[in-house]
């Protein structure tokens, strides 16, 4: 049902300038923003549309009688409560795809810094040692061309990743749990049930996908006891999709060549963990969507959610 147009939001968040945006898009409704759960709760009793996420608290539903709408800024939408929200009539809309090239391009970076060895190219850096063709014992460095990427998790983000291996000259297989077929040709769909399966021919395995009770330690001891030994696997997806302590002993052990991780089990990543001291393992600290256009994908979302609410027209990547 058509409702009266919403002149000003409210956002909250520590990091993204989501009212910096707005101000320069002309007719977009004005914007409070709050960076700190006390000014958040101070301001619930006024708020319509709200543009938050990991500020958010359920409690907060009690003194929010206004609340319409929540555009959240991250694709995850695991610190809502669904049914809450069901219950009061708010509409609930994730960011699902706003840093989709950045993660992909993020996920080809750790893969070609894998390939190469450039981890260790900074490392020589640093202690001015000179390391070039001829003096390195050890097996020599990768091309891309050829390998066999397993994706697992072919949605936004997967589909992307796909499209770039394609154009390095990959072979590329997709896994996801949905049935339907993939939207990326030239990428052969594989089965989740198969899994082991298929990762027992990847050059290259990497995580996209959510994190699900499904995908809970879904690369576990077992998975890695039938990757290849040259494999190497990537995690752009959440931390706890792999098992932490099988990926240490499957790098330790030479059971797998290599890994590059953006995400842990526990963020931020303790110093005492063993991870930081793997010579073989590339790690970023959860920059994967990191963008300079986050906020621009994020408030096209929001305006077209806006419009929607004053039309009464379907929501982008609703989720309530």
């Amino acid at each position: 049902m058509p409702q009266d147009k919403i002149q000003h939001i409210y956002a909250a968040h520590t990091y993204y300038d989501i009212r910096r945006e707005l101000e320069k898009r002309p007719g977009a409704p004005t914007c409070t923003q709050v960076s700190t759960p006390d000014d958040l709760r101070a301001i619930m009793p006024e708020v319509q549309v709200l543009v938050v996420s990991m500020l958010w608290d359920n409690d907060l539903l009690d003194i929010a009688p206004r609340l319409r709408l929540i555009q959240s800024i991250s694709s995850g939408v695991d610190q809502f409560d669904l049914n809450r929200l069901k219950e009061r009539g708010v509409h609930l809309c994730n960011a699902r795809g706003v840093n989709a090239n950045a993660v992909a391009e993020h996920a080809l970076a750790l893969m070609l810094s894998l390939a190469r060895r450039l981890y260790e190219a900074r490392d020589n850096q640093k202690i001015h040692h000179w390391s070039t063709t001829g003096t390195d014992p050890r097996p020599r460095l990768q091309e891309l061309s050829e390998k066999h990427a397993l994706i697992i998790g072919m949605g936004t983000i997967g589909d992307r990743v796909a499209r770039l291996c394609l154009a390095l000259g990959m072979k590329v297989s997709g896994a996801r749990h949905s049935a339907r077929p993939l939207d990326v040709a030239g990428v052969e769909q594989v089965s989740m049930d198969n899994l082991h399966v298929s990762l027992k021919d990847a050059d290259y395995v990497i995580l996209t996908c959510p994190l699900t009770e499904q995908t809970r330690h879904l690369i576990n001891a077992a998975a890695f006891g039938v990757m290849k030994p040259d494999a190497c696997l990537v995690n752009v997806a959440r931390g706890p999709v792999v098992e932490e302590a099988a990926l240490i002993e499957a790098l330790d052990t030479g059971r797998i060549a290599g890994a590059a991780l953006d995400t842990y089990d526990e963020e931020p990543l303790p110093s005492s963990s063993p991870l930081w001291s793997r010579p073989n393992l590339v790690m970023t600290g959860h920059t994967a969507g990191e963008t300079q256009f986050y906020e621009r994908n994020v408030v096209d979302i929001l305006m077209k959610n806006l419009a929607a609410l004053e039309t009464g027209g379907p929501l982008t990547n609703q989720i309530v």
